[in-house]
């Protein structure tokens, strides 16, 4: 048995070694070196840049708001549908959209809120003038939510499921109201779904730099984007690189953060 189970996770150890743990090695190579030298150049201009402190700044505030804005959508939503008869239904219908490349959603949404789109021709009908909508930080920060919501609700929603009936029973018995039956009981039992949902929400939008193009117009300019651009546009490879570990630090400082304790999930 131990000798399949070894052999079963090859593909995995490979698939790691290849796609995660050498890119990483080659990423942090690029960034400690300047000129064919182990250096820090890179690292200095990073934290001396007005520029790179202002788009790291942008990158927390937006991904938080993003976060907070999604939270606060998906637990009742995950509430609802966990009190629902057909919930497995439900759910999968919320996690469907998940399986349209992101790239279609956001030409999609670019329709939607264009000039000539489908919110400005109801306003019309209205009779309210046409709004420039899209190319704004809220459509930027509407979409990005609209796309996580799946990623924060299903943990919340597995998370509320795992959670034994009879506490519920038991606080209504001892008098608990609702709000304390929720506050007591309910949030802090379903917490570890919460610090996953945030891990799945907050991680990805530090970096998202696909919507902050389309759909902000790069009126956002967040990590992900400078590190696009490094990459693609001005070939400064090592600046690029630099910034990346600096995300990556900052992802394991948040799932370091956000993570839940054994005794959480009991």
């Amino acid at each position: 048995m131990k000798t399949t189970n070894k052999l079963l996770s090859i593909p995995y150890y490979l698939w790691m070694g290849l796609f995660v743990i050498i890119p990483l090695i080659l990423m942090g190579i690029v960034a400690f070196t300047a000129n064919g030298h182990l250096s820090l150049i890179n690292f200095q201009r990073f934290f001396t840049s007005s520029t790179y402190l202002k788009m790291t700044f942008n990158s927390f505030f937006y991904a938080a708001i993003i976060t907070l804005i999604t939270l606060i959508i998906s637990y009742p939503a995950a509430l609802f549908l966990s009190r629902l008869k057909h919930k497995q239904l439900w759910l999968m219908l919320i996690i469907l959209p998940t399986w349209i490349n992101l790239l279609l959603k956001a030409y999609a949404f670019m329709g939607i809120f264009s000039i000539h789109g489908a919110i400005n021709q109801l306003l019309s009908l209205v009779g309210l003038l046409p709004r420039q909508i899209l190319f704004t930080n809220f459509s930027f920060i509407f979409v990005a939510t609209y796309i996580q919501i799946p990623f924060m609700i299903l943990p919340i929603f597995n998370a509320i499921e795992e959670i034994n009936p009879a506490y519920l029973s038991a606080a209504a018995d001892l008098g608990a109201s609702r709000f304390q039956t929720f506050t007591k009981v309910l949030l802090p039992l379903s917490m570890p779904g919460v610090k996953a949902g945030v891990q799945a929400v907050f991680i990805p939008s530090l970096s998202l730099f696909m919507l902050t193009r389309l759909i902000g117009g790069n009126r956002v300019i967040t990590l992900g984007t400078a590190i696009e651009q490094h990459f693609l546009v001005t070939q400064n490879w090592g600046m690029g690189a630099t910034i990346g570990v600096i995300l990556v630090i900052s992802m394991l400082i948040i799932m370091k953060l956000t993570h839940t304790k054994k005794g959480e999930r009991e």
